[in-house]
């Protein structure tokens, strides 16, 4: 038999590792910020020839690995000896997600730097942390390239569809006290959806209008499996008579639920439950949060999850003293991107060139296209997810409603390879079908103007990316991302 540790002594070792896996991750993210201060001319550096201050920072986060290495054997062995021990040991470290190379991540800050430097970008910001600790922040390009002012880590970006990740929680904050079930017919809180329809097309090229053959459920809203487009499909004339085409919503002098009483009216795309049907299904679950919690969506996301999490430059729009940081939009074009038009000479479809988000009526708070944030603020919030629904010892939703988000509902309905739907994420199920790196149980989504964000578990990630390129046209710089991220990881 092996030698049996106290359980004094083994709550004390336990302790101690964990002191010390933070202490390398300080190490590491120090490693990180000083190579990335040294390039910005902040520190010193000799490139060639004798070994400058460059040369070590790349060597930090590899000693700090080396210290914290041995620190881990040498305080598992402290106070006792035996094989029981070390092995005691290792199985807590080794449970602890590993690293991130400081020095694989420049192989992302170069090639987002080659967009930008190719013209095919005008700038962006990325924000990678692992296990709550940021190993990259980094800005590169242009806010505005027209007039020279490069883009800076704190610069707000209109973040279009990441709103529903905020609206869905809200969402799951109302069911966890009582107020509503995933299971409810939408029409039980909004009396107009009793008796949704749907449009089916005919041979000859028009369509008949059928009732749904089932309620719509506020789970369906969340999955987009209630047969809800933005306004596509065989009745989108009605809709776009009925002045509903496409998500923005900034630009509009009447409230969302105006909106959304009268979509009820209208036939749907799809049956219930039977198809994913991208659409207007989370500014429906903002009109039913403001509905049963009695306050502007502005102010519930304020009050429950905004101003706690301190995300101070989050906003539906925004405050004109902030003017100047608001990242300019650009639109893809044959061999690089140019200006997008303000928002008041704007002609074209599907969105409005600079957008309303300054000069606007500012009326419409869209659950599912119309926040404003930054890549700081919103790595707060997925870090309360990733840490399941609790953040600084404040909680804000249960942890068994964050996996019950994060789980794939779907079923049998039809999805992109490897890849299954939540309560309002995209859910990674098959590694190998979804053919990109990654990590089974990893979530995500993005907006309109070319963001994105994903949050891994299995290995700590939370993921930020930024820019505002709409329409975004070929540039593959998302898988880019995803793979030169990953590259790194240790």
């Amino acid at each position: 038999m092996g030698t049996k540790i106290p359980p004094v002594a083994m709550t004390t070792c336990l302790l101690s590792i964990d002191a010390v896996e933070k202490k390398a991750r300080e190490l590491a993210a120090g490693a990180c910020y000083a190579r990335r201060s040294e390039r910005r001319g902040q520190m010193p550096a000799t490139r060639h020839g004798k070994q400058g201050k460059g040369q070590g920072m790349k060597r930090l986060g590899m000693t700090a690995a080396r210290i914290a290495s041995s620190l881990v054997i040498s305080t598992a062995l402290l106070g006792f000896s035996g094989v029981a021990h070390a092995q005691a040991s290792h199985q807590a470290v080794a449970a602890s997600p590993p690293g991130i190379s400081s020095e694989r991540l420049d192989r992302l800050r170069a090639e987002l730097q080659r967009y930008v430097d190719e013209g095919r970008l005008a700038g962006a910001v990325v924000r990678v942390s692992q296990n709550g600790t940021p190993v990259l922040s980094e800005a590169v390009g242009w806010r505005d390239r027209e007039a020279g002012d490069p883009m800076q880590e704190d610069s707000i970006f209109r973040i279009a569809s990441q709103t529903k990740a905020l609206t869905s929680v809200a969402v799951l904050m109302l069911m966890e006290e009582g107020k509503l079930l995933l299971g409810d017919p939408v029409g039980k809180h909004l009396p107009e959806w009793q008796n949704p329809t749907v449009a089916v097309a005919t041979p000859e090229g028009g369509y008949d209008i059928v009732p749904a053959d089932r309620p719509i459920t506020i789970r369906d809203l969340l999955t987009h499996t209630a047969g809800i487009s933005y306004g596509g499909g065989p009745a989108e004339q009605a809709w776009r008579n009925a002045g509903l085409a496409g998500w923005y919503f900034a630009d509009r002098s009447e409230p969302v639920s105006a909106a959304v009483a009268r979509m009820a009216s209208l036939p749907m795309a799809e049956q219930p439950g039977e198809k994913f049907v991208y659409g207007y299904n989370t500014d429906i679950l903002g009109v039913i949060v403001e509905k049963l919690s009695g306050m502007s969506l502005q102010a519930f996301l304020d009050e429950r999850l905004i101003t706690p999490l301190g995300m101070k430059d989050t906003s539906f729009y925004l405050p004109r003293e902030k003017a100047g940081r608001l990242a300019v939009v650009y639109e893809a074009e044959q061999g690089g991107v140019r200006r997008a038009a303000d928002a008041d000479a704007w002609t074209g479809g599907g969105h409005f060139g600079q957008g309303h988000y300054l000069h606007g009526p500012r009326v419409a708070y869209s659950g599912g296209a119309g926040l404003l944030s930054t890549a700081a603020d919103y790595s707060r919030f997925l870090e309360m997810l990733r840490q399941g629904g609790e953040l600084d010892g404040r909680r804000y939703l249960g942890r068994k409603s964050v996996e019950l988000m994060t789980s794939n509902h779907l079923g049998q309905i039809e999805y992109d390879p490897g890849m299954g739907f939540g309560l309002g994420f995209a859910i990674r199920l098959d590694l190998g079908a979804a053919g990109q790196p990654g990590s089974e149980g990893e979530f995500s989504w993005g907006g309109a103007y070319h963001s994105q964000y994903w949050v891994d578990p299995k290995e700590g990630l939370t993921v930020v990316y930024l820019t505002q390129l709409l329409p975004g046209g070929d540039i593959d710089d998302h898988g880019k991302l995803r793979t030169l991220i990953y590259q790194a990881v240790e």
